[in-house]
């Protein structure tokens, strides 16, 4: 009965208003209520966005409120849109378990000359805690159905989650992880090949997690979840990178589930505008008021962001007129 009322909420959640207005929430999950920590990417093949997303049990009954097993044994859920506007339910990506684990957090998925990539947290099985060992594996696949096992990447710790890729033709490849034995903090790394990779700086001597970097209007930008709000910073070469004061998303929305922090952001490079999609628990909610276990349940927001100078901005408040173009050379097939 919960699924069904969910899907109903989700099917309806994209209808009224201008075609191209973001609803608020942008995407609910059917089956869990939990969806978190997106990732998008264009299908030229089916002309469509596709969202991947940990999938969070937050409707797992539990008795113990230290009990974090709803998010643990979460699988990556698929949003699927025409448009950006109004995405559907896509089901769980078919990730082998032979490289992977009972439990899959924050997919990063990127297409790199041609063939489809995805970095993905892995958890070998589902605890009551937060004292397990997490790691980084690699996977492709050719059409973004079948994902085939790379490797588990080798960056000095037993505790490394949340990455982001990037393609930087002075390096290869850039990646930004979350190192949780180094105080939570954001962390680099290198590579020729997408396979070995060479560990580089620390970037933040603040914990957080959830790096997303892009390349956007002459400069890049890394923006990470430090837990009351998202952490901004810019560089020049991606390299140098110099933190911007504050945080952005940090004040709750006013409106109907947006009334928490931004949390866990994707950013999609349309053009030459960008829009942050993020993920906001529910405790601010009058559901929150009866059930006491309604804040565990989250949803992705949708909002444009600015830049001032060189100051990254985002007014949560405003409507988000979403259009999306397929990146170059990708229209569909």
């Amino acid at each position: 009965m919960i699924a069904a009322a969910l899907l109903a909420l989700a099917a309806s959640a994209g209808m009224g208003g201008s075609a191209d207005v973001a609803p608020k929430p942008l995407y609910r999950d059917p089956i869990h209520d939990g969806a978190a920590d997106p990732s998008t990417v264009y299908d030229p093949a089916s002309g469509e966005w596709l969202m991947f997303y940990t999938n969070r049990r937050a409707d797992l009954p539990l008795e113990d409120d230290k009990d974090v097993r709803w998010v643990h044994g979460t699988a990556i859920g698929i949003a699927r849109s025409g448009d950006g506007v109004n995405w559907r339910y896509g089901g769980t990506a078919a990730i082998p378990e032979a490289c992977t684990g009972a439990t899959l957090w924050a997919p990063d998925v990127e297409r790199f000359d041609g063939a489809w990539h995805m970095w993905v947290t892995v958890v070998p099985g589902v605890f009551r805690d937060w004292n397990a060992p997490r790691f980084l594996v690699h996977l492709t696949s050719p059409d973004l159905v079948t994902w085939s096992c790379g490797e588990r990447l080798e960056l000095g710790s037993d505790r490394v989650i949340d990455a982001s890729v990037v393609a930087d033709p002075k390096v290869g490849y850039r990646l930004f992880f979350n190192d949780e034995r180094m105080g939570k903090a954001i962390r680099t790394a290198t590579s020729t090949d997408l396979v070995h990779w060479k560990l580089g700086a620390r970037l933040t001597d603040t914990p957080g997690e959830g790096p997303k970097a892009f390349f956007w209007r002459g400069a890049w930008w890394l923006v990470s979840d430090a837990w009351k709000g998202l952490l901004v910073m810019r560089s020049h070469d991606g390299e140098t990178w110099t933190r911007q004061p504050g945080y952005i998303l940090a004040e709750p929305g006013t409106s109907p589930s947006d009334r928490a922090k931004g949390q866990h952001p994707d950013v999609i490079v349309s053009g030459e505008r960008a829009y942050i999609v993020y993920f906001v628990h529910q405790d601010g909610e009058d559901e929150a008021k009866q059930d006491p276990q309604w804040h565990r349940r989250s949803v992705l927001q949708i909002a444009e962001l600015e830049v001032q100078g060189d100051v990254l901005t985002v007014d949560r408040e405003a409507p988000t007129h979403v259009r999306l173009v397929p990146p170059a050379g990708e229209a569909t097939r």
